[in-house]
């Protein structure tokens, strides 16, 4: 089950440091609980920095959903909930860090702050715990599309 939300922009684009460009990214986010999926979005926003413009969301709320999407692509920024139920989102990180080329970077949603060390088993490249924090939440996806427009610069 999915559920995709766009906003009328072009596609990604990226920015040079400095530059009053605007990362603009597209992220697929999972959970199987829809007050974490809305509290995510409402927490990055469309903005979540100046610097970066969320352009379109793809809800999914099994790990199979999130599979096909990955498998399909275009996405640059991934959004796991830890404590998704079936599949978490830890094991389904590790799962699609070591099986995808090229993964895009991922976010995960722990439990709680002490998981952090799960978070790094997990291969994600940034964590934040349960409650969300929308600051917390917006400034890891901001920083992850930073660190994907280097990457492909």
């Amino acid at each position: 089950m999915t559920s995709a939300h766009s906003v009328d922009h072009a596609t990604s684009a990226t920015a040079t440091p400095g530059s009053d460009s605007v990362h603009q990214v597209s992220v697929l986010l999972y959970s199987d609980d829809i007050t974490t999926r809305d509290a995510v979005r409402a927490a990055a926003g469309r903005r979540p920095a100046r610097d970066v413009e969320v352009t379109r969301w793809l809800e999914c709320a099994t790990a199979f959903a999130v599979t096909e999407a990955l498998d399909a692509g275009g996405w640059d920024i991934v959004v796991l909930d830890g404590e998704a139920a079936k599949n978490g989102g830890l094991g389904l990180c590790r799962e699609i860090k070591n099986e995808i080329y090229n993964c895009p970077p991922v976010l995960v949603l722990t439990g709680r702050p002490q998981d952090g060390w799960l978070a790094a088993w997990s291969l994600a490249d940034d964590a934040v715990p349960h409650p969300l924090d929308p600051i917390k939440v917006a400034e890891a996806i901001a920083g992850l599309a930073r660190t994907r427009a280097a990457a492909h610069s």
